[in-house]
């Protein structure tokens, strides 16, 4: 069953149900155009409000960039991150995070779209994500407590976990900016080897292969 939209007294949608509709708007646009074709006025067109509506929720693109990379964070990972703290293995929990990431479905391939359009944006103006570090690298920082507790359970091989959940990130990001331009014979599938045999090699530990 389909919720109905909030709405304050006289019909109006709550400003928070507004904002929410504003930016899975922009989410459709840029998947759509891309970042660096995307206009206030096609946000505004996508959610069926005015311009004026758009900016007086947000001052610009990016900052609707930023809040479109916190959802999509949230919906591609929180429940894949729930499952894993509950997880008391930690080598299923490292398998756990890292599967999802090179499925070669349409919802990985535009969730990757999406971060390579905001690694862009970020690149030009770092401030841009400043404020919003914490509610981004989530996976990042799950992956950091995993290999701690693997590390402590004497399972996993590592000296600090939180180095190695950024190196597995950046090696991770690589192969998906790779896939997003095309790179002459890279698959989802093979990026998603390499990562195992990365992390086999970081870890001492083979984790491509269910454990339990």
């Amino acid at each position: 069953m389909t919720s109905t939209p909030r709405r304050e007294a006289g019909g109006r949608l709550d400003p928070a149900v507004r904002r929410g509709l504003i930016v899975e708007a922009a989410r459709t646009v840029i998947l759509r155009e891309g970042l660096g074709a995307t206009r206030l006025r096609d946000i505004a067109t996508e959610a069926d409000v005015s311009v004026g509506t758009v900016t007086y929720h947000f001052a610009s693109v990016a900052e609707i960039l930023n809040e479109v990379v916190v959802l999509e964070t949230a919906r591609f990972y929180s429940s894949i991150i729930e499952a894993v703290d509950a997880e008391p293995d930690p080598v299923v929990g490292v398998r756990m995070l890292v599967a999802p990431l090179f499925t070669g479905s349409d919802d990985t391939a535009d969730h990757w779209r999406l971060w390579s359009d905001y690694w862009t944006a970020v690149a030009r103006k770092p401030a841009v994500a400043a404020e919003y570090v914490a509610r981004i690298r989530v996976w990042e920082a799950c992956l950091t407590r995993t290999l701690r507790r693997g590390a402590e359970q004497g399972v996993l091989r590592v000296d600090d976990a939180s180095a190695l959940a950024l190196k597995l990130a950046a090696y991770s990001d690589g192969l998906a900016t790779q896939l997003s331009q095309h790179a002459p014979g890279l698959t989802p599938g093979l990026a998603l080897e390499w990562m195992w045999r990365f992390v086999e090699l970081e870890t001492g530990v083979r984790v491509d292969v269910a454990t339990h």
